[in-house]
């Protein structure tokens, strides 16, 4: 993270789970510690780090909730921007175990907004301009998609490490861990 930005961080932890039969991904053992921990190590240094989902006893974190609960990543998206008063802001998924501070520095060193890409936008893997996001979001962000609020905004595109954008979905998934 460079001195000169300071962005904010939002990690979008609300998902059912639904493919792991209702697991909490945030709290999935991943090392020595949960998916959540890892995802909050990689954005150390960012101010504020806004954790959107059920809240769990994490100190230094602000907790935020979709409205409604479940109502999807766009509406996560919109429940964390409203903590959100930073130039720029790390948008991240919970369930990235291959995620590094470098990725986030390689994300904010773009100076405008950045997506992860391995082939196809990663738009749950990006940094943006705060003000940007905030005049995208619709009205009513529940059930809309954010490759269709996000993709407009025309980020460029970083291109993924390997293993950077595996995420956590199935049981396979996680036994791959």
């Amino acid at each position: 993270m460079t001195a000169a930005i300071i962005p904010a961080a939002i990690i979008l932890a609300g998902g059912q789970g639904s493919r792991l039969g209702g697991v909490d991904k945030a709290a999935l053992r991943f090392g020595a510690g949960t998916l959540l921990d890892h995802v909050l190590s990689v954005v150390d240094g960012c101010a504020p780090v806004v954790v959107v989902g059920p809240e769990k006893d994490v100190p230094g974190v602000r907790w935020a909730r979709e409205d409604p609960p479940g109502g999807g990543p766009l509406a996560g998206l919109a429940a964390g921007l409203a903590h959100v008063d930073t130039e720029f802001v790390v948008v991240l998924a919970v369930d990235q175990p291959g995620l590094t501070p470098e990725t986030v520095q390689r994300l904010l060193a773009v100076g405008d907004n950045a997506v992860l890409f391995d082939g196809r936008q990663q738009w749950l893997t990006g940094a943006w301009r705060t003000a940007d996001l905030k005049a995208a979001l619709p009205d009513d962000p529940s059930g809309r998609a954010l490759r269709a609020v996000l993709g407009p905004l025309n980020p460029v595109k970083v291109a993924a490490r390997p293993g950077e954008a595996r995420d956590v979905d199935t049981p396979e998934d996680l036994s791959n861990l």
